[in-house]
């Protein structure tokens, strides 16, 4: 991602860092001694799950599709009701072992389980956990989340570090999104959370009502926020949100919606779509064109198994593909390489294969016959053949 293909390349790792990168046969003049032969492959940077939720990885298949998005989050919760800690570790293992079977070798991972994080064995590829914040009813402090938030920013050994995520302007209130971003400031944390995802939210706040709305009464949430704005320009307008945030889903947007977003101070902003996940709920179609022609740093990610098949981002590429036929190959292989990088404020050294930058590489076999290889990279689809992970190489 640092130029066009190369053939015939190589690059030299030194600890966990790429320390050179060119045509093999210059490096073996430069760097003699023994080296590694990957054969007839394509090698590129590993890919970044830019959102997920590896704590769902054992719901594939639990829940069917619905247009009715409360009745989707009403199974969720009774699914995760019925788990122990012992279940969530399992799933989180699951989850892991298939990211990396599809070649990520870095992911955001939002966490709703944080006390099983002192049992959790560290993860072989670079993994940014984000505290799930969720205040749409009191809650005792005396409970196994509660207690496992106050372990959660423990010094750890694992690659990547920590963030915040309100979960969305339905579940978390103002003044926890308060909180949260004077919290992710002091502390120099990314702040991710789910925006805009589906039609039922747009309705309740921008007309208060409908089946969210409904929903959302009945567990006793104060609803005085509601009948005024989108979402989006509900946390935007009152200083909620950080100018750097990464903001997950973003389908409904309206026309004042984007004249915001035209404005230069929300730039900065990255936003992250998640394909299968958006067409399972059978969400509005993401506005990829909108937010592309304003320059905003749009990722990929697969959200959860809750509403996926798979974790796997060549498929999420695919139906982007698929969805948005005039985003290139080339620009659907940035949205799960160099962009996520950049959105973790990790643009100088992650993302690439390129002198000074961290040794994530993965390989797929090269079969030829495609118009580019960009193309025969997002038409893959099976398990990646090799992976490094911080200059450690393993199959």
């Amino acid at each position: 991602m640092d130029g066009e293909p190369l053939e015939n390349g190589a690059f030299v790792v030194n600890q966990n860092h790429f320390v050179d990168a060119g045509p093999a046969s210059q490096l073996s003049e430069k760097y003699p001694g023994e080296f590694v032969d990957l054969g007839e492959c394509i090698v590129l940077p590993g890919l970044i799950n830019a959102h997920c939720h590896l704590d769902y990885s054992s719901f594939r298949g639990s829940i069917l599709p619905s247009r009715n998005f409360p009745q989707w989050i009403s199974r969720i919760n009774a699914l995760k009701r019925s788990l122990s800690d012992d279940d969530y570790l399992k799933a989180m293992d699951l989850g892991f072992a298939e990211l990396r079977r599809s070649g990520v070798t870095s992911v955001f991972d939002i966490v709703a389980t944080p006390q099983i994080l002192p049992r959790l064995a560290p993860p072989r590829i670079r993994t940014w956990f984000f505290l799930e914040l969720i205040d749409i009813r009191p809650r005792p402090w005396i409970d196994e989340s509660a207690f496992g938030s106050w372990l959660f920013f423990e010094p750890n050994h694992w690659l990547g570090g920590f963030g915040l995520s309100p979960h969305a302007p339905y579940t978390a209130s103002a003044e926890l999104y308060s909180q949260a971003l004077a919290a992710a400031h002091n502390f120099k944390l990314p702040f991710t959370t789910h925006l805009s995802e589906s039609a039922s939210e747009y309705e309740m706040f921008a007309d208060g009502k409908g089946d969210l709305f409904d929903f959302l009464s009945k567990m006793g949430r104060p609803m005085s926020d509601c009948g005024r704005f989108s979402p989006f320009r509900r946390l935007a307008l009152s200083g909620l949100l950080p100018k750097d945030a990464l903001l997950v889903h973003m389908n409904e947007l309206d026309e004042a919606d984007l004249n915001l977003l035209d404005q230069d101070e929300w730039r900065s902003l990255s936003i992250v779509h998640c394909p299968k996940s958006s067409r399972f709920l059978h969400h509005r179609p993401f506005p990829m064109q909108a937010l592309r022609e304003r320059g905003f740093n749009i990722c990929l990610g697969t959200d959860s198994l809750a509403s996926n098949d798979s974790l796997n981002l060549f498929s999420e590429m695919r139906m982007a593909a698929r969805n948005h036929g005039f985003v290139s190959a080339k620009e659907l292989l940035e949205m799960v390489t160099v962009k996520p990088a950049h959105a973790i404020g990790l643009e100088q050294s992650l993302g690439k294969i390129r002198p000074g930058y961290l040794a994530d590489a993965i390989s797929i076999p090269f079969r030829g016959g495609y118009r580019s290889i960009y193309e025969e990279i997002i038409d893959y689809r099976n398990d990646v053949l090799w992976m490094m992970v911080d200059g450690k190489a393993g199959a």
